[in-house]
């Protein structure tokens, strides 16, 4: 590979000399990283992405300089993704009353129907559950 012709079709023959100078060939030039880059002379950050792209498209990766992390390349759609929503509200009738009254806990309990199978728990729960169907039943 000549790089001579390799940097003329990057539109970069200005660093001909630098890579000459330094004994850059195909093989080292594989290897170089940012660092390397800015250590032969070029400064222009958009000139040292082009080259570090380019030398990552010779080694079938992505271009990452030395020390740089470079974010995962996200396909960008020109569309929005829609997705569906369901969103649910429930407001019981004087439950702000019931909350001021009962411990959250013993609040949830009464409300929610656990899978534990405990009987200290299902008596927890009965009477967390009275006090709500007392309530109930003088709203109705």
């Amino acid at each position: 590979m000549d790089i001579a012709e390799w940097l003329r079709g990057l539109g970069l023959e200005q660093y001909e000399n630098a890579f000459r100078e330094n004994a850059i060939d195909a093989e080292v030039l594989r290897d170089l990283t940012a660092d390397d880059i800015k250590e032969l002379g070029v400064t222009p950050i958009g000139h040292r992405r082009r080259l570090l792209t380019a030398i990552a498209a010779l080694r079938g990766d992505t271009p990452q300089g030395v020390g740089e992390t470079e974010p995962a390349a996200v396909a960008i759609s020109g569309e929005a993704e829609r997705r569906q929503l369901t969103v649910m509200f429930c407001d019981l009738v004087g439950s702000t009353e019931l909350a001021a009254r009962l411990d959250p806990e013993d609040l949830r309990q009464g409300l929610c129907h656990g899978n534990d199978d405990e009987h200290a728990s299902r008596a927890k729960t009965r009477q967390s559950v009275m006090p709500l169907r007392q309530h109930l039943a003088t709203v109705r």
